[in-house]
């Protein structure tokens, strides 16, 4: 796959996820408050890291695109597997009681240190 295919394909994944962090937590904040406080801290933590990190994810295509890296790329793609293995097996623990999928989160939390790890290299390489 060209890799301006793949850029194009994460900046639509960015304006998803920011849409959805947007209105997830608007619910959450609302219509979410009758939800046991466990769940509600589990979503407001998934939802925390979902957001941080589609704006890390947003700043690593802008960047690529004055200045492109494979660091770059590789950060941008870790923020996506990240948002998708934390956040997303934690949604989907909660909404369809599916316990075995929290497995997951480790893995993206793992991913989204990478992503910050490799930024550094990205900063690094341009000095």
């Amino acid at each position: 796959m060209k890799i301006n295919k793949i850029i194009t394909l994460m900046m639509v994944f960015v304006g998803i996820s920011g849409c959805f962090s947007v209105l997830f937590g608007a619910w959450l904040a609302h219509g979410g408050q009758s939800l046991p406080i466990d769940v509600q801290s589990r979503l407001a933590n998934a939802l925390q890291y979902q957001f941080f990190h589609t704006l890390a994810l947003l700043i690593s295509l802008v960047w690529y695109l004055s200045s492109p890296s494979k660091w770059l790329i590789g950060a941008a793609l870790s923020f996506v597997m990240g948002i998708l293995f934390f956040s997303g097996s934690l949604y989907i623990k909660t909404f369809l009681d599916f316990a075995s999928v929290g497995k997951l989160a480790p893995f993206g939390g793992v991913s989204f240190a990478l992503g910050w790890l490799l930024l550094t290299l990205a900063g690094k390489n341009r000095l």
